[in-house]
């Protein structure tokens, strides 16, 4: 069974950092692109990260580029999503998404930036 589980998020004040993760299981993580998206409500999924299934290529959406940075590690399973000098336009659903000839998704971790 296919699982993607994120975890990390939570309430932050402006300006703070999280670090979120996803653990990956029932299907061979280290052959899938792994992306980081986020959702607010009434509004379309945003890619916010990708990185290859090696590591070696990553890119980020303008918004964040700086400030966030994403990883992975292919012995655990688990792509990770750390995140820095927050914003309250960065408060979104973040969904995790495993990309190779088929497309899985979490089930998204709440992230609130706010005073």
């Amino acid at each position: 069974q296919v699982q993607l589980v994120e975890s990390g998020g939570g309430l932050v004040q402006p300006g703070g950092s999280l670090r979120l993760s996803c653990a990956a299981s029932g299907f061979t993580f280290s052959n899938y692109v792994m992306r980081w998206y986020r959702q607010i409500p009434g509004k379309e999924r945003e890619l916010v990260a990708g990185i290859t299934s090696a590591g070696d290529s990553i890119s980020y959406a303008a918004s964040v580029k700086g400030r966030f940075t994403i990883s992975r590690d292919n012995s655990k399973n688990t792509v990770y999503l750390q995140m820095n000098s927050l914003k309250p336009e960065d408060t979104a659903v973040y969904y995790c998404n495993a990309v190779q000839w088929t497309n899985y998704w979490g089930q998204g971790t709440q992230v609130t930036v706010s005073s």
